[in-house]
């Protein structure tokens, strides 16, 4: 006889909002059996209780969670049934946003003007951080991308990198909507620099990105076109972990260091370490600074025109020089809201200056 506490496979799929042949299915995938199966007709026969098994069992399925894994969710305390759903999300996220930049590199080939958000950025400091980086950029005929900004945007940060080969300078800026996506690509120097001033007057810029050119919406909303360029931008990465180790760590005040630099403008500065106190030597003078170093007796050289864009552009109110020893480049750092890390070349000490 028919237990009439229990339900047809018609009547349960309607109660668990599932269809019938979804319900075979997953009684022959071993997740959800019938309560019972009449030997004769071969009916499935579901009771009341297993209507809670049904409603998780298609909730798991609609986050796209495998087979497999839900006979292990099954099977799986409160945690780890937890923490299978929290990897069955992330893997869904993952690929959601695969597909959105994939969908945006299909967009973008069918109509090479069409530009897609990648973030947002306080106008006046983007325009700060564009003056930054562009001081290491250089007009060079055979390699036009030296005139080049790379920016490269991931979930966290937007970094600004620019390089002529000798000096490099590289900033990261903290943005006001976080990209969704991850991009790079290369800017035009000269682009940039003309809508810099524009920039700075604009609470926020939104970066959009295109096939050929990037936007830069304005708070009015205004679009200042920059071309893309499409030569290989030097491999900066490379270059900040070839670098010898640090020898000498020198924190200073920056505002002290442009001072001085500003008042005697010489073509040569000389950064010194002696009994673990930083001073700049110009011409015959030893300009003691305040300040901390570490390390032996040093002395590195460096073009004004080197040494001062470095530090003049640093944010905040301290900088980090890392020397690595008289024919080393030296590292400029300062952070602030982000961080500015600028490469400088030392030059050959002035002859009298030898010992």
């Amino acid at each position: 006889m028919t237990d009439p506490e229990l339900m047809s496979i018609g009547a349960f799929a309607e109660r668990a909002g599932m269809t019938a042949s979804a319900l075979r299915f997953y009684d022959d995938a071993g997740l959800l059996r019938p309560d019972r199966v009449d030997p004769v007709t071969g009916y499935r026969r579901y009771s009341e209780a297993q209507v809670a098994r049904a409603d998780r069992l298609r909730r798991l399925r609609e986050i796209g969670m495998p087979l497999s894994v839900i006979g292990t969710f099954f099977a799986a305390d409160s945690d780890e049934a937890v923490r299978l759903i929290d990897e069955q999300v992330a893997k869904v996220t993952a690929q959601a946003a695969e597909v959105r930049r994939a969908a945006a590199r299909l967009k973008a080939s069918l109509d090479p003007d069409r530009r897609h958000p990648i973030c947002a950025l306080a106008g006046p400091v983007l325009a700060e951080a564009v003056d930054q980086v562009m001081a290491a950029t250089i007009h060079h005929p055979d390699m036009p991308v030296l005139n080049g900004v790379r920016l490269e945007a991931d979930g966290e940060s937007v970094a600004l990198t620019a390089t002529d080969r000798y000096r490099l300078a590289t900033r990261t800026l903290v943005p006001v909507s976080r990209p969704s996506d991850s991009w790079a690509g290369t800017l035009d120097g000269d682009d940039l620099l003309a809508m810099s001033a524009r920039m700075r007057r604009s609470t926020t810029v939104t970066i959009e990105a295109g096939e050929r050119s990037v936007g830069f919406q304005l708070t009015d909303g205004t679009v200042l076109p920059c071309r893309l360029r499409t030569e290989t931008f030097p491999d900066h990465r490379l270059m900040l972990d070839a670098l010898p180790s640090v020898t000498h760590r020198v924190t200073v005040g920056k505002h002290q260091v442009v001072r001085v630099l500003e008042q005697r403008a010489p073509e040569l500065v000389g950064v010194r370490v002696a009994g673990n106190r930083p001073s700049l030597l110009i011409g015959d003078d030893d300009v003691a600074l305040d300040g901390t170093a570490t390390g032996s007796d040093v002395t590195v050289w460096f073009d004004l025109t080197t040494l001062y864009p470095a530090v003049g552009h640093a944010i905040g109110s301290d900088v980090l020089l890392d020397l690595r020893g008289p024919e080393q480049p030296a590292t400029v750092r300062s952070a602030d809201d982000g961080d500015l890390t600028t490469l400088v070349m030392p030059r050959r000490a002035p002859e009298r200056t030898k010992s």
